[in-house]
């Protein structure tokens, strides 16, 4: 049953462990939305970094990052991974608190990189404990909570950071970088107050997940795909506030309303819309409809370019609406068919590669989209259309390998020798 928070649904779940990992989840993810909306202004107004500079930093520690992806996920297969994300949670909370000493490049680029590959590796081993906490019949079903939860902290730190962003002073910004390292020291605390998921029975066929994870060439396709559609996370926050300013001429104030509106409806939905695509070939088809709804939104923001300026927002939400459902219809597609294709000794090391695809994917986003939207205008759009709509196709088909791919004597999810996992939605903590 959904609860009720400030008078609006709330996506917290009841009591249970779930919670427990929802409520970490927040705790992190309102760090999330104060360094999201402040890191930018910290770096060049407090400590005096160059946009250029900043902007390379990220770039180089992003892709430095990916590399922790696969091998962190691994280690929570032969790991506790409720342990480890903890762990890796105190580490976060100590780089995050180092970006106070930041004063030059060269330190900035130091603590970017440590920061990415903390980050990069504890989205594997996030996975795994989603997987360990939910059990195989319902965490899918956790994955969007999480989701929706997250999409709440990072509104919540968001809004947090405007007091700091107005006022705009070295103490605010300060406080600011603080407050993103102490959400970490209260996640961590959060998380090891769930129980110990020790690791699978598998007599050391875990120890060899990263190198499976990676010449697995069935899965690596059908995660493609997906780290493909992915690039509508850059549409929606590189390409349409640019789009939205420059050939809309719409305000900006228009972006804040657009993202918005995508936010709201994740809190409100993101559970409601993952329900049957627990398994891959239901989750495969929900990645054909994401592409095809995917494809159906990016006219729609192409056509808002001269129009007059309430129609164009009027048309600018209403794309963002469609968006919204093939992101959320991606999202648990996504999560379904990298749980379901994985070996279950080997969830932690195929999510973590799941993950280094979806991290090259943003990578490439931004520049690729910029030259093939922003330049290319309406038929740029298009093709992007064209893109999504044929890779959401592809996917049933490459599904259907995957699944034949697979080895005979691979036991079932939920078989004896796995993580013992809490599948009762409202089980007692």
């Amino acid at each position: 049953m959904r609860r009720v928070l400030g008078g609006a649904a709330s996506p917290i779940p009841p009591p249970g462990r779930l919670r427990t990992l929802s409520l970490a989840t927040l705790a992190n993810t309102v760090g999330s939305g104060l360094r999201l909306a402040g890191a930018a202004l910290y770096l060049t107004r407090d400590v005096g970094l160059s946009a250029a500079s900043v902007g390379a930093g990220l770039t180089v520690a992003g892709l430095v990052g990916l590399t922790a992806s696969v091998p962190l996920g691994s280690l929570a297969d032969r790991r506790d991974p409720r342990t480890l994300r903890a762990v890796l949670q105190l580490c976060q909370a100590a780089v995050a608190a180092s970006y106070l000493l930041v004063g030059s490049f060269p330190v900035f680029l130091i603590v970017a990189v440590l920061d990415a590959l903390l980050t990069s590796g504890n989205l594997a081993v996030r996975a795994a404990l989603v997987a360990a906490v939910a059990g195989p019949q319902r965490r899918v079903h956790a994955f969007a909570t999480l989701r929706a939860v997250a999409n709440l902290g990072i509104a919540v730190g968001a809004g947090l950071a405007g007091f700091a962003l107005a006022a705009d002073t070295h103490l605010a910004y300060q406080v600011l970088v603080a407050g993103n390292s102490a959400t970490y020291l209260l996640s961590a605390a959060l998380l090891l107050r769930l129980p110990a998921y020790p690791p699978a029975a598998v007599g050391g066929r875990a120890t060899r997940g990263p190198r499976r994870a990676l010449r697995d060439g069935r899965f690596l396709a059908v995660s493609g795909a997906s780290a493909v559609l992915a690039l509508h996370l850059t549409v929606l926050t590189l390409i349409v506030p640019l789009w939205t300013v420059a050939r809309a001429g719409a305000p900006p104030t228009v972006v804040s309303a657009v993202l918005l509106t995508n936010t709201l409806l994740t809190v409100l939905l993101a559970v409601r819309l993952s329900r049957g695509a627990g398994t891959a070939v239901p989750a495969a088809r929900r990645m054909r409809r994401a592409g095809l709804v995917l494809a159906a939104a990016m006219p729609l923001y192409a056509a808002t370019a001269g129009l007059p300026t309430a129609a164009a927002v009027a048309l600018l939400l209403a794309a963002t609406v469609v968006y919204t459902f093939g992101d959320l219809w991606h999202s648990t597609a996504g999560a379904g068919l990298a749980y379901d294709l994985a070996p279950p000794d080997a969830i932690g090391a195929y999510q973590g590669a799941d993950g280094l695809l979806a991290g090259l994917a943003r990578a490439v986003g931004p520049a690729l989209l910029t030259l093939v939207i922003l330049d290319g205008g309406t038929v740029g759009w298009l093709l992007v259309a064209a893109l999504f709509a044929g890779v959401g196709l592809a996917t049933p088909a490459l599904t259907n390998q995957a699944l034949a791919d697979r080895h005979v004597g691979r036991p079932p999810a939920g078989a004896a020798g796995t993580r013992q996992s809490d599948d009762r939605p409202s089980a007692p903590v």
